[in-house]
């Protein structure tokens, strides 16, 4: 079964990809727009677009509602959610199923299961799976907190139970700071997910952060597509995003791979999604958290991998068997992405909303430009910073290195600032091009 016609729910250069991998199989697309995206590229290239509400995204693209009714006047027959806003919202999920229309991701279910960090991290424990160690549940007082933070040790992070990106997270170094960051965590988880709910975890210190991509049809097929390195982050943001990684080897890859399947077997997962994992400096591993979703960071694993994640994505959710088993993933080469945002490395990388007075892409082989700017078109405050994501591929890292520094000196943006000139000190870094990197490498060079 192919679909006739797909929604996108969601915007900007997620749903642009979306769109032209809809394109490619025959099938119609339509967008959805908020009043502040009505002259958006998303809504321009989709064969039809509907509006859902004003700017604010708890009232456009957060509205499930609006959404919903956007489905039933589009007469889709799936919905792909991108990343971000609803995209690992179960509700949401159930309520596209209840409507009769296809979810294109995991199911509502296990989109619960692997959405709740504490209760995740409690049943993947008894599979034997390497956790961080910490809380065995969610942390109801700070008194709790800080009896397991005496067993776990010092220094511990505390994180919301119901989300990420960040928020939620806080550490502490001694009892009187985790004191103090008890209630703004569980505050900071309230505002952000709706949910104040927190855990504790032993804090793991100068790690990388390695992913692995795995892809999973209805039929019991589950594969993993190599990883990705996103060491290179801010604030729990990342910035900067490899595949492969340059400290992982084949018996380590191996390994986690492994686990990231088994992960996904005991959570009934099905479609494309990610499994996050810390690395210490001895390569042990410490499961974090599932990401029920595609991921921002997609296009370094096809770009190794040869396989389109989003078009797997469609073929999945329409019943295909995966044409691909493990056997046949090879690992090709190397891939670097940044994320360009629309913020001021000079500023605190304070957003940088404004009129983009002019743009000159990058281009050139093995250079990959996922965007929906143009000229003229306007970064509103209301919605992430990020303006695009450059990829490029090459035969291997010091070739990758050197072509992503050629693209971002082409890429050319007036009217806002962004993280281009940022990201060329970085990877001009020494220890960057050694590949001595991990979680806090931004935080040490360039505070």
């Amino acid at each position: 079964m192919v679909f006739e016609r797909i929604l996108i729910a969601n915007r900007g250069e997620i749903a642009l990809r979306v769109i032209r991998a809809c394109k490619e199989l025959g099938i119609q697309t339509v967008a959805v727009y908020s009043d502040a995206d009505k002259d958006s590229l998303h809504v321009t290239l989709a064969d039809s677009a509907i509006h859902i509400g004003p700017a604010l995204s708890s009232k456009s693209y957060l509205n499930q509602e609006a959404i919903l009714d956007a489905i039933r006047q589009s007469g889709a027959d799936a919905v792909h959610p991108g990343y971000g806003f609803l995209s690992e919202n179960a509700g949401f999920a159930k309520a596209c199923q209840d409507l009769g229309v296809t979810f294109i991701g995991p199911s509502a279910e296990s989109i619960s299961r692997a959405g709740d960090k504490s209760s995740a991290r409690k049943a993947l424990m008894t599979l034997g799976i390497p956790v961080i160690p910490g809380s065995d549940d969610v942390i109801i007082s700070v008194d709790m907190a800080c009896e397991v933070a005496k067993d776990v040790g010092f220094p511990v992070i505390l994180k919301a139970s119901g989300g990420g990106g960040g928020r939620g997270m806080r550490i502490a170094n001694n009892e009187a700071e985790l004191v103090q960051a008890f209630d703004m965590a569980s505050g900071e988880a309230r505002a952000a997910f709706g949910n104040p709910d927190i855990y504790l975890e032993k804090y793991i210190e100068n790690p990388r952060h390695i992913e692995i991509q795995v892809i999973g049809d209805t039929h019991g097929n589950i594969i993993y597509l190599g990883e990705r390195e996103c060491s290179i982050q801010m604030r729990y943001q990342k910035l900067i995003e490899e595949a492969p990684s340059s400290f992982v080897d084949d018996e380590l890859r191996q390994e986690l791979g492994q686990t990231a399947v088994k992960i996904a077997r005991a959570i009934d997962y099905h479609n494309a999604g990610t499994m996050e994992f810390l690395v210490d400096r001895e390569k042990n591993f410490y499961f974090m958290e599932v990401n029920a979703r595609v991921q921002v960071e997609h296009p370094v694993t096809e770009a190794i991998t040869g396989i389109d994640i989003v078009q797997e994505q469609i073929f999945i959710a329409a019943g295909a068997r995966l044409d691909i088993q493990q056997e046949d993933v090879r690992l090709n080469g190397w891939s670097i992405e940044c994320r360009i945002n629309a913020s001021d490395p000079d500023d605190n990388f304070m957003p940088s909303p404004g009129v983009i007075e002019s743009v000159i892409f990058p281009g050139g082989p093995g250079v990959r430009l996922d965007t929906h700017i143009h000229d003229q078109y306007m970064v509103t405050p209301y919605y992430d910073s990020l303006v695009g994501k450059l990829i490029v591929w090459a035969k291997d890292r010091p070739a990758a290195i050197e072509r992503m520094n050629r693209a971002l000196e082409e890429f050319d943006i007036k009217g806002i600032a962004t993280t281009i000139p940022f990201f060329r000190e970085v990877l001009n870094h020494p220890d960057f091009r050694t590949g001595e990197i991990d979680t806090h490498f931004i935080d040490r060079f360039f505070s």
